[in-house]
């Protein structure tokens, strides 16, 4: 049997050993995540060779080889947060109401609209405006040194004020959320002079505001630390290997114990390809599910035929049926 490959595989990881990834357990040989979104995949094998070499032009004589190596890559169209923390050894915190995740929000709000005086008929400068933004700002009101709100008046797209810092005014209801913005120096806790409130308003076409959210669901964060590298799995490959007859044979590799090496590029820009996520997996020894007799790095699996189908034996075709002849 010859057969040739062009197909990818489609790949599970499992536990090797009780995890814990983000805020959900993982057991011994679960599986843990799932790559159906591959561009390419590949297994290579390498090996060390060292000679005795003697005799006239010191040829080659004898051979030894060793230092077997395996390597599993594959390169992923798509990631999700939970394959970064794999490939990365990142660790994955899932936001909760224990653990809220701030998320940094930049919003431009047209003043014409949406920019009202905080008091009717009343200094600006002193009272301040208000202004609405789309999420709720987080405000430390504990920490009053850490400012997380600053507002920058703009004209033609182009940032015309010193930042202003906002500390009171977050309101709830059926205009959303806001925030007060009052003139005050950073330092003294003085109004401004030459670039006070009043006269950025008067120029100014729109407002930017920075700030952060809480987030308590729907969000996750991946914190890569120094201590913390790309863990072992279990792995299993799923393809098709193309005999010469034409027929797709089913076709698995299995790492039993692969170890994800911890470099990635993330590569961003607005031209080119979209970017790729490469696993590069290093094979160790190990037993695999059903033989525990010897230690593999790999094994493959070529299904030559399905077992449970007999679609090659003929069962009965019409001239089976039996024939009168002369009446």
């Amino acid at each position: 049997m010859k057969f040739g490959v062009r197909e990818i595989c489609d790949v599970v990881l499992k536990a090797k050993a009780n995890q814990k990834i983000g805020n959900k357990q993982f057991y011994k040989n679960e599986p843990v995540i799932y790559f159906d979104t591959l561009k390419t995949s590949s297994m290579e094998g390498a090996a060390t060779t060292v000679y005795a070499q003697g005799g006239r032009g010191n040829t080659n004589l004898v051979a030894w080889e060793g230092e077997r190596t395996v390597t599993f890559t594959m390169e992923d169209a798509l990631i999700s947060p939970e394959g970064f923390m794999i490939l990365s050894g990142a660790g994955l915190v899932e936001a909760s109401a224990n653990n809220k995740i701030k998320q940094h929000i930049t919003q431009t709000v047209d003043k014409t609209k949406d920019i009202v005086p905080a008091n009717t008929g009343k200094d600006i400068k002193t009272d301040g405006l208000i202004v609405p933004v789309s999420y709720a700002p987080y405000l430390d009101n504990e920490h009053k040194d850490d400012d997380y709100v600053y507002v920058f008046f703009m004209k033609d797209g182009e940032i015309i004020s010193e930042p202003y810092l906002a500390h009171e005014g977050v309101t709830t209801g059926d205009t959303g959320f806001s925030i007060t913005v009052k003139g005050f120096d950073r330092a003294s806790g003085a109004a401004y002079t030459t670039n006070d409130l009043e006269n950025d308003y008067a120029k100014c076409d729109s407002v930017m505001v920075d700030y952060y959210t809480e987030r308590e669901s729907g969000a996750k964060q991946i914190e890569i630390t120094a201590d913390k590298f790309g863990g072992n799995y279990y792995l299993e490959a799923s393809t098709l290997f193309r005999n010469q007859d034409g027929v797709d044979m089913p076709a698995e590799f299995i790492i039993p114990n692969c170890k994800i090496q911890s470099n990635f590029n993330f590569t961003m820009a607005s031209s080119g390809d979209p970017s790729t996520f490469t696993f590069t997996m290093d094979a160790f020894p190990d037993y695999t599910r059903f033989d525990h007799s010897k230690k593999v790095l790999a094994a493959i699996q070529i299904i030559e035929e399905d077992e449970t189908v007999d679609n090659d034996i003929r069962r009965k075709t019409a001239a089976n049926s039996t024939i009168v002849v002369g009446g």
